[in-house]
């Protein structure tokens, strides 16, 4: 068995690092390809481009399990130090990654035909729509293989490979939309050929620096054994359902939030910007959460997992702190570069106080969701998000009616500290889950 290194605050930082400017780089993509299909000078192919992407986007978010379940399971097997299970569990989720991209692939005509009756547009941007997505989705089994590959990687610490693959994904889109659109006029199409090179680009050199993982997972013995694959399933199954029901409740704050006019929707809108920065910036402190923990998991080091805890919940808090204090002395120029509107700066600037606490009352479930991963405790996430989503409900039924958008971002703030309290209460667990050894810590 493998020693693993010191549990430093430099290590710590190692990891996440990485993944906060590889995060910070993922708007620039859109915003490349709005600003060059912008410049034909018509309305109908940017729409066309953002209505493309989000309904892909939401298509592929259903599999983004597969990075946190990777991310896990890999983690315990690189802590035991078995190589072998480690590059088998990247095997699997790709052969995974596979199926579900070639399903996606066969099945596009009917999701577009479901996508556009959900979402209708204009004859004109729904017919280049079709068209953008016709492309990209050939893309589908490279973008969904990638989830498992960040897994992976994240899990071993190779967090400035997730941060080159994210550069080249983004060099490539970018050289190629300005050759593909404003060199060769192809417009929309050119936009999602450049997106749909990119993407395989990224899973070229993606795949080949996880190659020496990929042979040495080859050679594991029982690769396809029925107890790992249940393992896989139960994990990553469990994530989903966790998943879908933190994303039906984001989804029920926009909707309830439409309910109030369009200046409180639309300060919504602006603020919860600010709320994915905030997570994009504290991600990579969770994904060191997931990596260490989960390593502690598998090298049965129960006291590693504690210090692996609180050395990642302390920088996160300590980024929490940040935000929040960027938030609360510059919150309002912030606002002002989003939107010229003064009916809504003047919204967003009541609400403010909101965004300022969202990130000292989320960063504990924030922390925990890596903890839980690395712990592969994902049954315990599923049953924590049970009771947080129910009082989220109860809360959006009784504040919003007296208290209107504020009660709304009141039952946020119960979301999140409903999560938090949820899953402190099976905390426990984690740290016995390293005395029992990576199988024995399912979900």
């Amino acid at each position: 068995m493998t020693t693993p290194d010191a549990l430093t605050h430099r290590r710590v930082l190692a990891i996440a690092l990485p993944i906060v400017l590889a995060n910070a780089t993922v708007p620039i993509l859109g915003a490349v390809d709005t600003g060059v299909v912008g410049r034909l000078g018509q309305a109908a192919p940017i729409g066309a481009v953002g209505l493309g992407a989000v309904i892909l986007t939401s298509v592929y978010w259903i599999f983004g399990f597969l990075r946190m379940g990777t991310s896990g399971m890999v983690a315990q097997s690189h802590g035991a130090g078995d190589g072998a299970e480690s590059g088998a569990h990247l095997i699997r989720a790709l052969a995974v990654a596979g199926a579900a991209g070639a399903a996606l692939i066969v099945l596009q005509w009917p999701l577009m035909a479901l996508a556009f009756r959900l979402a209708p547009a204009s004859a004109e941007v729904e017919t280049l729509a079709r068209a953008y997505v016709a492309i990209r989705i050939w893309g589908a089994p490279a973008t969904i293989a990638m989830y498992a590959l960040t897994g992976w990687m994240i899990a071993t610490e190779r967090t400035r490979a997730v941060l080159a693959v994210q550069m080249l994904v983004n060099l490539v889109n970018i050289g190629l939309d300005l050759l593909f659109v404003l060199g060769f006029g192809w417009g929309v199409r050119g936009v999602a050929a450049a997106t749909l090179t990119a993407e395989l680009s990224g899973l070229a050199l993606a795949l080949y620096l996880a190659a020496p993982a990929l042979r040495n997972g080859a050679r594991a013995a029982g690769i396809w054994a029925r107890a790992r694959l249940g393992r896989m399933l139960r994990v990553n199954s469990d994530i989903m359902l966790r998943s879908v029901l933190l994303q039906g409740a984001m989804t029920a704050f926009v909707f309830v939030g439409a309910g109030m006019g369009d200046v409180a929707l639309a300060a919504n809108q602006v603020l919860l910007q600010f709320l994915a920065i905030t997570a994009f910036g504290l991600d990579g402190l969770a994904f060191a959460a997931e990596s260490l923990v989960g390593q502690a998991v598998g090298a049965r080091r129960p006291e590693r997992v504690r210090r692996a805890a609180v050395l990642t919940s302390g920088w996160g808090l300590a980024g929490a702190v940040a935000l929040s204090l960027v938030f609360a002395l510059g919150g309002g120029q912030l606002v002002s570069w989003l939107t010229t509107s003064a009916e809504v700066r003047a919204a967003a600037a009541v609400y403010l106080p909101w965004l300022v606490l969202a990130p000292l009352l989320g960063v504990a479930s924030w922390m925990l969701d890596g903890i839980f991963i690395g712990a592969t405790l994902t049954r315990e996430m599923r049953r924590a998000m049970l009771p947080a989503v129910a009082a989220y409900a109860v809360a959006v039924l009784v504040l919003v009616p007296p208290l209107g958008n504020h009660g709304l971002w009141a039952a946020l703030m119960v979301l999140y500290i409903g999560r938090a309290l949820a899953m402190g209460r099976y905390y426990p667990r984690v740290e016995q889950a390293a005395g029992t050894g990576p199988l024995a810590a399912q979900g």
